[in-house]
């Protein structure tokens, strides 16, 4: 008979090969077969200068107010929507037909059941649509598959200040599940693939988790950059274009910030590099500036000019993430137009408002 340590390593055993087999299944047998269509492109579609908002998936479901942002666009300048298909929890908003999200019931069609004819509804508008996903803040997966899972010493799930656990960056399955989602997406009808939370965890007891590679000799930022490389190889030949969300930070310090985040390692894998350069997260006195949310022009342009020079010549195009919420200061129509002009000034291509109640600021929009 074996005994009860016996039975759990024999589970644990099951659990990991279960991993293994589903990660060659959704690397053969994945959304990219189309049955007998060329669902591939020799060269990538031109993005347009992107003037976006985000929407999460409670406001792409709610048809009243994804036609009121609908109309905010059609009578402003605005043109692209980036649109959560897998947010910070690890739920999945459409039926991505990916067997280990269909194993672990990560999909959760509810919230957006018509997904399918709300693309078909933006691009009548001309609206340019972003599926992002949220790739290793992904609790939802860590507790369902433990095994690839960041980790404490003793063996239990590590988790961040806010109880969340995190899925381990350096997993290959990991990697794999969230490009199937990816894929899935731009089948499904997305003109570009978001990705955010390319990261190790920046807060919480980090130094409590153990590593399954040695961090001597494999520094973070390898990993990322590794990550990075995926992206690129996997949309290679792919229509759909590829961006990737970094700290604002990334632009002045080159370390990796204890995360593994460089855009310098992004720069020739990924199409759009988009820096969250929201000014109230930086530091106070940060270049001199008291209160750093007290002006946006000179902290969104000294950000993105700072890195202007390491964009020549690369695949990558700069394309920030701006302020349109309240922190640090009150952001009315002035404080969120000086980011945009702030953006043009500085030669990024485009720009995104972020506001997590999805509620932005009509008067800072041109009109058409």
């Amino acid at each position: 008979m074996f005994s009860a340590n016996q039975s759990n390593q024999k589970g644990m055993e099951g659990a990991f090969l279960t991993t293994i087999i589903l990660s060659f299944i959704s690397m053969y047998n994945t959304v990219t077969d189309t049955s007998g269509d060329l669902f591939f492109a020799l060269r990538k579609a031109q993005a347009p200068e992107i003037k976006g908002i985000y929407w999460t998936a409670n406001t792409a479901g709610s048809k009243a107010r994804r036609e009121e942002l609908i109309g905010l666009a059609r009578n402003t300048e605005l043109n692209a929507v980036v649109i959560d298909v897998k947010d910070s929890t690890g739920k999945v908003f459409f039926d991505s037909k990916v067997p280990l999200a269909k194993m672990i019931h990560s999909e959760n069609t509810r919230y957006v059941p018509d997904f399918p004819d709300l693309l078909k509804r933006l691009r009548e508008e001309k609206i340019y649509s972003i599926a992002r996903i949220a790739v290793f803040q992904d609790p939802y997966l860590a507790e369902q598959m433990p095994e690839i899972a960041l980790k404490k010493a003793d063996g239990n799930l590590w988790r961040d200040r806010k109880g969340l656990a995190w899925v381990d960056p350096s997993s290959l399955w990991v990697w794999q599940y969230n490009i199937d989602i990816a894929k899935a997406a731009v089948k499904m009808g997305f003109d570009e693939v978001n990705f955010d939370y390319i990261r190790f965890p920046s807060d919480g007891d980090i130094s409590d988790i153990k590593y399954r590679f040695d961090e001597k000799k494999i520094p973070k930022n390898e990993v990322i950059k590794n990550f990075f490389t995926f992206i690129g190889k996997n949309f290679e030949w792919h229509e759909a274009n590829t961006s990737v969300d970094l700290f604002g930070m990334t632009l002045w310090r080159g370390d990796g910030l204890g995360i593994g985040q460089r855009y310098q390692d992004a720069l020739d894998s990924i199409d759009f590099i988009s820096p969250m350069v929201y000014p109230s997260h930086y530091y106070a006195n940060f270049e001199g500036y008291a209160n750093p949310a007290d002006h946006p022009y000179e902290i969104v342009y000294k950000s993105l000019i700072k890195a202007e020079e390491n964009f020549k010549n690369s695949r990558a195009v700069l394309r920030p993430w701006l302020q349109d919420f309240d922190l640090g200061a009150v952001y009315d129509s002035d404080k969120v137009r000086k980011q945009i002009r702030a953006s043009k000034d500085s030669h990024a291509r485009g720009w995104m408002l972020w506001n997590a109640s999805n509620v932005y600021t009509k008067g800072a929009l041109s009109a058409k």
